[in-house]
């Protein structure tokens, strides 16, 4: 079988699995590798370190699997259609019942098992956003989409609501041209609407005022203040500058079942996720996204949405959560207290701060009052 008849092969199969684009690459030192070096040197990339103890992976393939010849690029559409609504807003490719990752590993497994009947010596490698490759600049290269000023890769033929994932293979195919043109043209519409700031310039993210990297990776300590308002309904991730792109009006709606929405899902209601224990909190969202965050995360950011919706019906919540275990819990609710600034909720703050020990949930209390009396 010619190199692009098996190439060939893999996309009819791919389409047969589910995803909607299919593209193949040589393996190169990708463009985007001194973005990347110039990304971590201007400290956008926050706290996440373990990129740059990867770093020189990331320079080639080789770096996951020794002898990459191709990469094989896949991406399933997860937009269902459905309108987002309310507080506590859950980025739209975790509304459904399943990781990701457990749903395209299977279907790339089977590309790859398909190269190793064609080519029974060959070696493959699935990977799925956790080794160290640039998936969305070997899927450029592929032909699958372009780079738009919100660093999202986007495909004029299903917008950039989906994943991606890779199968590296020492096999050499047949290769698609990649997507040189940017089609964003003079649109910013992304970049405007980002609440927080989160884009220096086009194409540039800056991790550290990213609402999903606020709400997801940054778990372990209080959202800075600043940035706090900006997060808005968003409990966890974001989709802002993904709404407003015009080319998700092409994105498809027919995603797989495991991507469809749950009403649990789209909103959550934070106040009720304020009385999970932790044994609760991991029978709920052990096989989703959410558990990401951990329990002291996402809880967290629950305290903050409330706090910005400013809703009374939520100062129950907020006044037990001051008692919980977790020392980043009690400072989000007292933040969120101070928000409200009902004299209820100042008054709940007011008497914790007589039993609270740790300086900085003492801090937070400190600023919900402070906040009061402005």
């Amino acid at each position: 079988m010619t190199s692009d008849c098996l190439s060939q092969r893999l996309k009819s199969l791919g389409f047969e699995l589910g995803f909607a684009q299919i593209g193949i690459t040589p393996a190169v030192t990708p463009t985007g590798f001194h973005r990347l070096l110039q990304w971590i040197d201007n400290g956008h990339s926050a706290e996440m370190k373990w990129v740059e103890r990867r770093l020189d992976a990331y320079r080639h393939p080789d770096g996951v699997m020794q002898g990459t010849r191709s990469v094989i690029m896949a991406a399933m559409n997860y937009n269902d259609g459905a309108m987002p609504a309310g507080g506590g807003r859950i980025a739209r490719y975790a509304w459904g019942s399943a990781d990701y990752h457990d749903v395209l590993k299977p279907r790339l497994q089977k590309l790859a098992e398909l190269l190793r009947t064609e080519v029974p010596t060959a070696r493959t490698r699935v990977v799925i956003d956790t080794a160290p490759l640039l998936e969305r600049d070997f899927a450029r290269l592929a032909g699958i989409g372009w780079f738009g000023k919100n660093t999202m890769l986007i495909s004029r033929a299903i917008g950039s609501w989906f994943f991606l994932g890779a199968v590296l293979t020492d096999v050499e195919l047949g290769y698609d041209k990649p997507v040189e043109q940017d089609y964003c043209g003079s649109c910013t519409r992304c970049l405007d609407a980002c609440p927080t700031d989160a884009f220096p310039e086009p194409g540039v993210l800056d991790a550290r005022r990213c609402i999903s990297y606020l709400t997801i990776e940054h778990r372990r300590e209080p959202i800075p203040l600043d940035l706090r308002n900006g997060i808005g309904g968003w409990l966890f991730g974001c989709d802002i500058c993904q709404d407003v792109c015009p080319w998700n009006r092409f994105a498809p709606d027919d995603t797989l079942p495991e991507f469809q929405h749950l009403p649990s899902m789209n909103p959550v209601d934070c106040r009720e996720l304020l009385t999970l224990s932790a044994e609760q909190f991991e029978i709920r969202f052990k096989d989703s996204p959410l558990s990401r965050p951990g329990r002291a995360g996402l809880l967290r950011n629950a305290a903050i949405v409330l706090g910005n919706a400013k809703d009374s019906s939520a100062e129950q919540a907020l006044i037990s959560a001051l008692d919980d275990t977790e020392t980043l819990i009690r400072g989000a609710a007292a933040w969120a207290l101070g928000q409200i600034g009902s004299r209820k909720a100042i008054a709940a703050v007011r008497t914790h701060l007589n039993v609270e020990s740790d300086e900085t949930v003492l801090q937070e209390i400190d600023v919900a009052l402070q906040s009061h009396l402005s």
